[in-house]
């Protein structure tokens, strides 16, 4: 067993992992840096999404090479992180969501490893984009630690990096979706394209625009709410691996 781990906003430092060794992974698609180490006794590996230092918006983000180097080096499993905004009056700040589905608002994106045709026709089947097991998992771990989380939601990728118009946000209401992030659903899809299970720790921050009788935070409040509830993520991560690991050991 190997774990990937994705870390979003807020969770850039893989400190929790022990033996941490980082190198760069040439891919068909660009250069991945991979941060390897062991957390609970099990082989990790993890990937700041937006770089060490939060340099790269989520467009630019590679995507392809980040879950082509998780797949080179056999991970067996993905997890990520995700810093994100509700758009339910019930999933308050700080709360945790675990995704069943997604809609896919960018624009911008390569969203798949097949650019062309020439090897055959390929269409992922996308109905069930996570993975469920893997997402009762989570949902089950966090519940169990008393943490106020939600599961079975559907969240909206949006291109970024600006927020949205109280327009496209009540836009995104009436299409059913219950959180807004940036990143998700173009790593969803590439991971089910690569055979590779893929669930969510999303952790709500702000209420995006919807709420007229409150202002939108900006960035930097957005990112003092992750980071003051980084702590709870990293549990959940602590006690999904040493699940996970258990579940393989009983096999």
């Amino acid at each position: 067993m190997k774990i990937g781990i994705i870390g979003g906003s807020g969770l850039d430092d893989p400190e929790m992992i022990i033996d941490l060794q980082t190198q760069s992974c040439e891919t068909p698609y660009g250069e991945a840096i991979t941060t390897s180490g062991r957390l609970n006794d099990v082989d990790i590996l993890f990937v700041a999404r937006h770089g060490n230092s939060h340099h790269i918006s989520p467009t630019h983000v590679n995507y392809r090479a980040n879950i082509q180097a998780l797949k080179d080096l056999n991970v067996t499993h993905i997890i990520a992180t995700n810093a994100c905004g509700s758009l339910k009056e019930e999933i308050g700040r700080g709360d945790f969501i675990i995704p069943s589905q997604f809609i896919d608002f960018t624009k911008r994106r390569v969203n798949t490893f097949y650019d062309d045709f020439s090897d055959g026709m390929h269409h992922e089947v996308m109905a069930d984009p996570f993975d469920k097991s893997l997402s009762n998992l989570l949902y089950s771990v966090a519940k169990n630690l008393g943490f106020r989380v939600h599961k079975d939601k559907t969240l909206v990728t949006i291109e970024g990096p600006r927020f949205s118009t109280r327009a496209e946000s009540k836009m995104f209401i009436a299409w059913g979706a219950d959180i807004i992030n940036m990143t998700v659903a173009t790593e969803a899809a590439l991971a089910k394209e690569a055979g590779i299970p893929y669930a969510v720790i999303a952790m709500s921050t702000d209420y995006d625009c919807w709420k007229e009788n409150e202002e939108m935070p900006v960035w930097q409040e957005i990112l003092e709410i992750f980071t003051e509830n980084v702590g709870n993520v990293k549990k959940i991560l602590l006690e999904a691996v040493k699940q996970l690991s258990n579940q393989e050991g009983a096999k």
